[in-house]
Order: C-alpha cells, then sequence, then structure tokens
C-alpha cells in the first residue's frame, strides 16, 4: 500500500516541475450547491490534465537501464501526453498505445511531444493488451497510467496541495476510471486529515470502481462510448482497487446529459474549460449525488481540459436548447407572398433572433400550404413561450420541435 511518505517523497521529486494549480473558491458554484466550493483546476497543467504528476514520478524513479529501453504507455489522451511530455524532457524514446476513438487533438498533442503513436483497439483495455505485448516484443518499458504505486503516489500529491490551500476541507471530489487518482488523493488526504470525505466519481456507463466495490474485486465491464473518455476503463486496477476499498468514502456515478451540462457551466460559469472526465465531481454536486455537503467546505477536482473543439460546440448547442435559448418551431403557412415577413415581424417584436430558416411545400399537411421552419435564439423558456402564444393568437398552427 502507498503510504505518506510515499507521497511526500514524490511532492519533493516532481514539485520542480509541475505547476501548483490554484484551488480558488467559486462564489457562483457555492450559491448554486449550498456549500463553500473551491475548484483544483489541474486542466492548467502543461499537458491539460493531472496525469503528469504520476508519469513524471514514476520515470523519475526508473534506472538508467529502464530508460535506455524506450517508454511504452497505452492511454485514452492524458496519460500519453504526460508520458511523452516528461520522457522528451528527459531525452527517454517513448511508444504509446492509443484506443483508435481517441480525440483527434489528443493524438496530435501526443505527437508533438515526440512519442511515437500506435492506434490500436477500440477502448483502453484493448490499447492496454496491444502496449503490453510491444513490451514484451520490444524490451520496453512499461508506464502503467493507474495502477503502479509511483502513479499512484504522484497522484496524490494533489491531495497535499489542496489541503494547503483549503486546510479545512470537508470533502474532496475525484473523478474515477482505473482509481489512480482517486488512490492517491485518499492516501495523502485520509493521513494529514482522516475527517475529510473523499468522494469518487464516475460516469455512469463505465462505473468500473463502483463494480469492483460491489463484487469485492476487480470485474472487467462492456466497452461503452462516454464523453468522459478519459476516465472510460472497463477494470479497475487490483492495487487502486484495495487503496479505494480501505479509504474512499464513496463512489456515486453521473449520466452523460449531467456531464455535458457541468462542462457547459463550468465554460459559462466559471470560465473554466474541463474534458468530460474533468467535470464529474462538478457534475456530481450540481445533481446533488453526494450527500451532506451543505454548508460544507468541499473541493471538486478539475483534472483535465483535453476536450475536442467540435465536441465543445455539439455541448454549447445542445445545453442552449435545453435551456430554452435556443429552439427550433415550425409555423403553416399559407403559400403566397408576404406570409414570411409577417411571421418574420412578429417574431423580431418579441425580441428573438432567427438564427436558421427552412421552407418546404412538400411536407405540408394540406395542399397549398407551406412549412416554415425556423430555429430562433431567445432568452430562455418563458421568451419562447411568449413567441408560441403570439403567433398562435395571430392565427398560425405552430410546434415546437425537440432535439
Amino acid at each position: 500500500m502507498v503510504t505518506l511518505p510515499d507521497v511526500q517523497a514524490a511532492l519533493g521529486r516532481i514539485r520542480d516541475r509541475i505547476y501548483v494549480s490554484p484551488c480558488a473558491r467559486s462564489e457562483t458554484f457555492s450559491k448554486l450547491i449550498g456549500a463553500s466550493a473551491y475548484l483544483k483546476l489541474e486542466n492548467l497543467q502543461m499537458t491539460g490534465a493531472y496525469k503528469e504528476r504520476g508519469a513524471l514520478n514514476k520515470i523519475l524513479l526508473l534506472g538508467p537501464a529502464e530508460r535506455a529501453r524506450g517508454l511504452i504507455a497505452a492511454s485514452a489522451g492524458n496519460h500519453a501526453q504526460a508520458v511523452a511530455y516528461h520522457a522528451g524532457r528527459l531525452g527517454i524514446a517513448a511508444t504509446i498505445v492509443m484506443p483508435e476513438s481517441t480525440p483527434i487533438m489528443k493524438v496530435a498533442n501526443t505527437r508533438a511531444h515526440g512519442a511515437q503513436i500506435v492506434l490500436h483497439g477500440a477502448s483502453y483495455d484493448e490499447a492496454c493488451a496491444e502496449a503490453r505485448r510491444l513490451e514484451q516484443a520490444e524490451g520496453l518499458t512499461f508506464v502503467h497510467p493507474f495502477d503502479d504505486p509511483a502513479i499512484i503516489a504522484g497522484q496524490g500529491t494533489i491531495a497535499l496541495e489542496i489541503l494547503e490551500q483549503v486546510a479545512d476541507a470537508d470533502f474532496i471530489v475525484v473523478p474515477v476510471g482505473g482509481g489512480g487518482l482517486v488512490a492517491g488523493v485518499a492516501v495523502a488526504a485520509k493521513a494529514l486529515n482522516p475527517s475529510v470525505k473523499v468522494i469518487g466519481v464516475e460516469t455512469e456507463v463505465l462505473p468500473c470502481m463502483l463494480a469492483a466495490i460491489e463484487a469485492g474485486g476487480p470485474v472487467t465491464l462492456e466497452n461503452a462510448s462516454t464523453i468522459a473518455d478519459g476516465i472510460a476503463v472497463k477494470r479497475a486496477g487490483d492495487l487502486t482497487f484495495e487503496h479505494v476499498r480501505a479509504l474512499v468514502d464513496e463512489i456515486v456515478t453521473v449520466s452523460e446529459e449531467e456531464i455535458a451540462s457541468a462542462i457547459l457551466y463550468l465554460l459559462e460559469k466559471e470560465k473554466t474549460v474541463a474534458e468530460g472526465a474533468g467535470a464529474v465531481g462538478v457534475a456530481a454536486l450540481m445533481q446533488r449525488r453526494i450527500r451532506g455537503v451543505s454548508g460544507k467546505r468541499v473541493v471538486a477536482v478539475v483534472s483535465g481540459g483535453n476536450i475536442d473543439v467540435n465536441l465543445v460546440a455539439r455541448i454549447i448547442e445542445r445545453g442552449l436548447v435545453k435551456d430554452g435559448r435556443l429552439v427550433r418551431v415550425s409555423v403553416a403557412l399559407m403559400d403566397k407572398p408576404g406570409q414570411l415577413a409577417k411571421v418574420s415581424s412578429i417574431i423580431a417584436t418579441h425580441r428573438a433572433n432567427v438564427i436558421e430558416v427552412h421552407h418546404s411545400r412538400a411536407f405540408a399537411t394540406r395542399f397549398g400550404d407551406t412549412t416554415l421552419q425556423l430555429t430562433l435564439e431567445t432568452r430562455g423558456h418563458e421568451h419562447v413561450d411568449e413567441i408560441l402564444k403570439a403567433l398562435r393568437e395571430r392565427g398560425y398552427q405552430v410546434q415546437q420541435l425537440g432535439i
């Protein structure tokens, strides 16, 4: 088992090469969840995620012969970038096996740090199996993303910083994939302050650690797609499981929609870019999944910010629809001149902005009519209701369309 001295030694080892990320109190988030809320912004690390801590600690502990053989790792992105970046800084060759579904940005960033990239398999677990094969075939040194004492100790340095920045923290909320981060945080936090509660958060489509706790040991889940690709692990680590079972207070889960809402909240309200895995702790707090936080000091670890910009765009648009700030309506019109202008005038009077117009005769319910589909930028659900009411009062058949 990893101990507090292991974590403290790791911090001494990596301190000069790792950014001490801020852990700032958020007034907005505090009001939202009814607690004194802090965000530990690990998305501000050089490679955009906390993974640098464990990877660097592991690399620095390798002997000359292990370094000379070259490194190999498997990762969906963040561990890959961390290993590639610090191996490159230390002049060590690195090969990274990544799932074929890894976001393009993470692949490009890892390659930019000088690593050789191998895309293999549909999941982290399949990529890891290929990395293990290459380890044996080519005599490389494997750097595990989570199930390694040096990795766990390195990730635990986050807790040392948190308890300096928020000395009286009551809860630390941590994303969970394979379990390296939550295990390291729990080791350090519980040793320094036994009363602090460490809560792990997983995506409900791949809750490998929760499944392990319920089964009494790691089990392999079916592969599933998730926007939290950084924690998309089918099987928890054997070593991390033992730490979690002994030290972590609770594991909770959040849905894909809840993760997307948390990403949008962090972007819009906190001006912070978080990837899906990095936002799960915030999602759990927003959805009241964690009991007893009211009035307490709560730290949510935003573990990473490496998110594809196309995914961000989709999340923003979907979030606007859910908030009633982007709406699509269908209006039945008589097919004669001036009808579009009349509808546009009503919408303009109610201060909505037309984003897109689609005009179709073929799908009208009556011959001689036409259907007008409008995408509108609005202020919220009440504003949408106001516009629909105005159109209906003028005799138009109008329907709000879903997403």
